[in-house]
């Protein structure tokens, strides 16, 4: 029999787990998204994965009606002829869409969140991408264009961008365990989780109303663990006029392109899910608040 101490415990867990909509734009079956589903659902979290059936990085923003499949998913993980919306036969919570990243975090938050979670969803994960979104590519970016989408449904979201890792089927996590793309998805993973784990750690809201932020690790190649890594706030776009949070001695973010260089470095920048534009001081003094117990100076 469970002691009472054990049995209010997991009643804590349960009511206090936080309803998570996981997407990305590389597609539901790729390693890296799969090994975060697993990860955050072990931690505690309820999860709801929504992706495109395919790579549908570069897509930006773009929005259009899911289609029956006329090719397979990728990696064979559904065949042709399958319907434009479809779920992981062994775990409903596993879903694509046959469109782009916004409509598969849409769908997400308006359709399987109601019916999953009886509600709408705490937070929504875009990423981590195969390969960083940085300065420019945040106009292009699917992740940022599903992050960016989840603010406008009212749902405060983080986009997540990795240097490492090539687009691999899941499978590959544990038929090649050794394989460079297990490995940065591993470290990754364990960085989303150190992070969101510090977000989720502070008073309500979130994240500021109309924010979104933008996350991009370091390559794996000097930094072979989570501990090798540190979070540094940053902007995204170089600035002459606007002052930033005054923080690390300096009104003055770095850009998160040049201290992304600077060694095992993960950056974070706050931009407006609207314009995709660098958020101001307020915004970000709220977030340096918020993860004040992982964010460092360069």
């Amino acid at each position: 029999m469970l002691k009472t101490t054990t049995i209010l415990s997991i009643l804590f867990a349960l009511c206090n787990a936080t309803k998570i909509v996981l997407t990305n734009d590389d597609g539901w079956a790729v390693a890296q998204i799969r090994a975060e589903y697993d990860a955050l659902k072990a931690v505690g979290h309820e999860v709801i994965l929504s992706a495109p059936a395919v790579n549908k990085s570069g897509s930006g923003s773009s929005s259009t009606t899911p289609t029956t499949l006329t090719s397979p998913c990728e990696f064979d993980s559904c065949p042709a002829g399958s319907p434009a919306i479809g779920s992981n036969s062994s775990d409903p919570n596993i879903n694509y869409v046959n469109a782009f990243p916004v409509d598969a975090v849409r769908f997400g938050i308006q359709t399987l969140s109601p019916q999953t979670f009886d509600s709408p969803p705490d937070l929504v994960i875009s990423g981590s991408n195969i390969g960083t979104n940085l300065a420019l590519d945040v106009f292009f970016s699917g992740t940022i264009g599903a992050a960016a989408e989840a603010v406008l449904e009212g749902i405060p979201s983080v986009a997540f961008s990795g240097s490492s890792g090539s687009q691999v089927s899941y499978t590959t996590l544990t038929s090649d365990p050794t394989a460079d793309s297990t490995i940065a998805a591993g470290i990754y993973t364990e960085l989303i989780i150190k992070f969101i784990s510090s977000l989720l750690n502070s008073p309500s809201p979130i994240l500021p109303l109309g924010v979104s932020l933008n996350v991009n690790f370091a390559s794996i190649s000097s930094c072979p663990s989570t501990s090798s890594y540190k979070f540094v706030l940053t902007r995204i776009f170089p600035t002459l006029l606007s002052i930033d949070v005054d923080t690390c001695g300096s009104s003055k973010l770095p850009t998160e392109s040049s201290a992304i260089t600077q060694g095992c470095i993960a950056t974070v920048s706050v931009f407006y899910a609207k314009t995709k534009l660098d958020a101001d001081s307020t915004a970000q003094a709220a977030v340096l608040s918020k993860l004040s117990s992982i964010l460092e100076c360069l």
